[in-house]
């Protein structure tokens, strides 16, 4: 099977979802954020799939609905979830279709860029608020330690930079010069 598809990594954050159909649409590929298939196909957002079902739960379904993408797309750039990769069978399933691009940004970054939304719900305390932001840095560092492992498992690294315009560059060069060999 060709690894034709391209699929971002990384902590929630760092602008899989912003990056990724910007880099599909310059090297016209198909954009899908897996997240937003699943609330999609679901018909809840993901805050609701976690109340009403738990993370185990989601977890399933987010791997099943991954390999759905997968088998229905061709030429496919894919922004999972931060925890996607805690699953080793979805990051074989990566490793054998695409080229997995793990994003990545400082701890402060991800604080300052995190403590905007109210969306995710591994961040929410339990009456459904944002974690205070000492707490959320406290969250965020344990979190990144569990999951770094996981993150260094994909074939290339790139920091997401403050001017997201410069990260979308980097990703592309490095798409057309590795990838498809200048090609494109």
């Amino acid at each position: 099977m060709q690894k034709s598809n391209i699929y971002f990594i990384g902590f929630m954050g760092t602008g899989k979802s912003t990056v990724g159909p910007i880099v599909a649409n310059s090297i016209d590929y198909n954009f899908f954020d897996l997240d937003k298939e699943i609330e999609k196909r679901t018909n809840l957002c993901i805050v609701s799939i976690f109340e009403q079902y738990g993370e185990k739960y989601f977890r399933e379904l987010e791997h099943e609905i991954l390999k759905e993408l997968i088998k229905e797309n061709k030429k496919l750039v894919l922004s999972l979830g931060g925890g996607t990769v805690k699953n080793l069978t979805n990051v074989e399933l990566l490793k054998t279709t695409g080229i997995i691009i793990n994003l990545y940004a400082d701890i402060d970054t991800l604080v300052e860029r995190l403590s905007r939304k109210k969306t995710r719900p591994l961040l929410l305390d339990e009456n459904g608020e944002l974690l205070h932001k000492e707490i959320l840095k406290e969250k965020i560092r344990n979190m990144l330690s569990e999951r770094e492992k996981y993150y260094q498992l994909a074939d290339y690294h790139i920091k997401s930079e403050e001017k997201l315009a410069a990260t979308v560059d980097k990703i592309v060069r490095i798409i057309e010069e590795k990838i498809f060999n200048g090609k494109n």
